[in-house]
């Protein structure tokens, strides 16, 4: 077998959840702004997967970007997360529901893989179950055909992570879990991802954590710093070694949250902003 190539994973992804009618524009702008990493789910309940397709091939045509310049993210989504819009024979074997949920996913994205293939969140809200097993058994299967790159399992606790990794050899290449501060920033999650060198993708930032937004320690780094309360919580995610997620809809939020990269906060204020709330 030929050697697989690395996968190109930016520091930065944008989130397509929530949009609807708006999306095929909010990615094809969102790509003309510079993000090259894009997030969704085969789950019409909250995003319109189709609609990237449309806002891609947009950026596409117009040279703004070119497929192997990009990192895709799509999610299965079992059906209790599911409205009616099902990507899958809800009669279906498990196994079967995840090929037929990527398969349309690649049709809906006008690609033949994806970089990373997400499971959206175990079956159970306390257990990694018998029925996760055999959904990851699937995913691992269709890596190995070529049509993902790397997996992902999101919203999950550590005492999930922790009975994966008792089942499975294989860790997953992310986690991706919203992110709230009175938890720590999800910091027993963070640190068994970074033992394992796990990438954490961090989503919610921003959404979850209003009250961080408006505290005067964050105020005043931004105000020493040149920047926006969100650039200082961008920037800080990516020391804790986070990727960030952002969905913002706002073109000048978008140019705002990629400059946060640029933004280089000292160890003390780290410290300050991760126990603000923990």
């Amino acid at each position: 077998m030929p050697t697989p190539q690395p996968v190109f994973v930016p520091d930065f992804l944008y989130g397509t959840a929530w949009k609807e009618d708006r999306t095929p524009a909010l990615v094809e702008l969102a790509l003309r702004t510079g993000f090259r990493g894009i997030d969704t789910a085969n789950q019409r309940r909250h995003y319109f997967e189709a609609g990237v397709g449309q806002g891609l091939a947009a950026a596409y045509r117009a040279g703004v970007v070119t497929r192997a310049d990009l990192f895709l993210q799509t999610k299965f989504t079992y059906q209790p997360g599911q409205d009616h819009r099902l990507p899958y024979d809800p009669a279906a074997t498990l196994s079967v529901q995840v090929a037929q949920s990527l398969a349309s996913s690649l049709d809906h994205l006008g690609t033949h893989y994806v970089d990373s293939f997400v499971l959206h969140g175990p079956s159970s809200r306390y257990d990694w179950t018998e029925a996760d097993t055999e959904v990851w058994d699937a995913m691992t299967k269709e890596r190995d055909a070529g049509r993902t790159r790397l997996l992902g399992v999101s919203n999950i606790s550590l005492r999930q992570l922790e009975q994966m990794a008792a089942v499975h050899s294989q860790a997953p290449a992310f986690v991706q879990n919203r992110c709230y501060a009175r938890l720590g920033w999800d910091r027993e999650v963070r640190l068994f991802c970074h033992e394992r060198k796990i990438t954490y993708q961090g989503f919610s930032l921003l959404t979850a954590n209003p009250e961080v937004l408006h505290h005067l320690v964050v105020a005043g780094l931004a105000a020493r710093s040149g920047a926006t309360a969100p650039q200082i919580i961008f920037a800080f995610a990516r020391r804790l070694g986070m990727l960030p997620l952002t969905g913002t809809s706002s073109p000048e939020h978008m140019a705002q949250d990629l400059a946060s990269s640029q933004l280089a906060l000292p160890a003390d204020a780290v410290k300050a902003i991760e126990t603000l709330a923990g």
